[in-house]
Formats: C-alpha cells, structure tokens, sequence
C-alpha cells in the first residue's frame, strides 16, 4: 500500500480507543497513514502484536518501557516469541526515563533493563524505539558504546523527542533517528531540532492518545492528526510539506525495513 503519512510511534491497542476504535481507524486509513503500534510490557507488547495481527496496515513493536512497570524484568525468551512475527518491526519502547524513575538504584535498574534491549535488538538484527526523559547523556554513551562494537548493525528512533540541538545530535551522530510529536504545533522549544534534523534522520509520531496537537486540544490524540504535526514541521524547516511527506516514508521504510513507498 502507499501511504501519505507516518505515525511512527502511536499506541491504538491501548484501551482509550475502545469506545470509538474502528472510527480511529476509518479516519487513519482515510488519510493513509501508516502506523506503529507500540508495546510497553509483557501485556501491552502482546496486545500490539495481537492488534497488528487483525489489521494489516498497522505494524507493532514489543519491548519494555523504562518506568511505566517497574516490577517487570525484561526476558528475552518471551519478547524472542513475539519478535519472530514479520508484524513486529522495533524492540520497545525502551530506554531512561529519569523523570519517573528517581534515584541510583532506580537509574541503575533502568540502564540494566536497557541494555538487555539493546542486546536484544542486536541478536534479532531490530532496530530500537527509544522513550528517553531527562536521561539522554546516560542514554546516548550507551547507546555510543554498542555502535561502537556493532557498527550500522545499532539503530533506532528517539522518540518524542524533547531534548536539546546537541542531545539530538548524539542521536543523529550514531544513525538514529528522532520523532517529533503534537507538542511542536503549540510549543517553539523544540524547533531548532527539528529544523536542524538530518533529512534522513526525521521522523513524524502522534504518541496517541498523548499530546493532542493544535487545534485538537482537550481531545485523546489520534494517527489521524498526524497530518498537522508533519504541516508544522515543514513550516518550521521551511520545505515543501509534500517533499517532506515522501522524506518521510522513505526514513520510516529505511528504519522498519517496510516498503511504505509503493
């Protein structure tokens, strides 16, 4: 299928969208968007890939998210089942989120989970889905650590991707790519990044049901306003939006190892 547009990071299988799921949907595939459905745990990472399963123009990913289930260890046998369906395309989203997650010992438990992902995501040749808070210095020497043994085989996408010029860099530096969000389109904080962002390093996300984009406030976001996200990003890099919506695919068929073009 061609799609016109990526939400590269969206969680649809989640329960908000129970009431009104299949219009979310219809509204989705009006506007072609592709979208990737994305795991948090054990039991969430299932129920994307069961999601994805059921609906072919959504893919899924399944990993463990730093702080959203702390008493959960990531096991690579349980994921390894789940990572062996063509559905699943990214281990995550995993990383560090120091804003939730406070003190030594939670840091240190969330750097050992992330790196059993980083691991992982190297013996199953995936690449990563990043969810990174306040922990990108922490985040990115480790990442830099891996690239350096595993050369190009280490890749992914920072998602929602709040950080600074030279955080982002790190990330751009290794290969990664970074995803921008509905904040874009009410916040300004952020667009030296995305105007600075490698062409081939660019990504688009909703983070639904999260962030609702301007004018949508107020309302669970949905894949289909991602439309407005990628219109404020080429406003803001000062492209052409129909030439930015063509970069897109090809950065998110390049990350997913999908055919999003044709």
């Amino acid at each position: 299928m061609k799609y016109d547009y990526v939400d590269i990071h969206c969680h649809i299988a989640f329960p908000q969208y129970e009431a009104d799921r299949e219009d979310v949907l219809l509204r989705m595939r009006e506007k072609k968007i592709f979208a990737l459905t994305i795991g948090t745990d054990a039991a969430r990472s299932s129920d994307a890939l069961a999601f994805a399963e059921l609906h072919g123009d959504v893919y899924a990913t399944a990993g463990l998210h730093p702080a959203d289930n702390s008493t959960e260890s990531f096991d690579p046998d349980f994921y390894g089942d789940l990572v062996k369906s063509e559905k699943v395309v990214m281990v995550g989203e995993c990383g560090l989120d120091y804003f939730h997650g406070k003190g030594e010992a939670e840091h240190a438990r969330q750097q050992e989970e992330f790196e059993k992902q980083i691991t992982f995501a190297l013996i199953h040749d995936l690449p990563l889905m990043l969810h990174v808070r306040d922990a990108h210095h922490d985040a990115c020497t480790l990442l830099e650590r891996y690239a350096k043994k595993s050369g190009s085989k280490l890749r992914g996408n920072s998602h929602f991707f709040t950080g600074t010029l030279e955080e982002a860099k790190r990330y751009w530096d290794i290969g990664f790519t970074t995803s921008f969000p509905g904040v874009i389109t009410f916040a300004n904080d952020y667009d030296a990044v995305v105007k600075n962002a490698p062409k081939e390093l660019i990504l688009s996300e909703t983070d639904a049901p999260y962030a609702t984009p301007v004018p949508h406030r107020g309302k669970h976001n949905e894949p289909s306003f991602v439309p407005l996200i990628v219109s404020r990003m080429a406003e803001i890099r000062g492209v052409d939006e129909d030439e930015l919506k063509e970069q897109l695919l090809k950065n998110a068929s390049t990350l997913t190892g999908l055919n999003l073009l044709s």
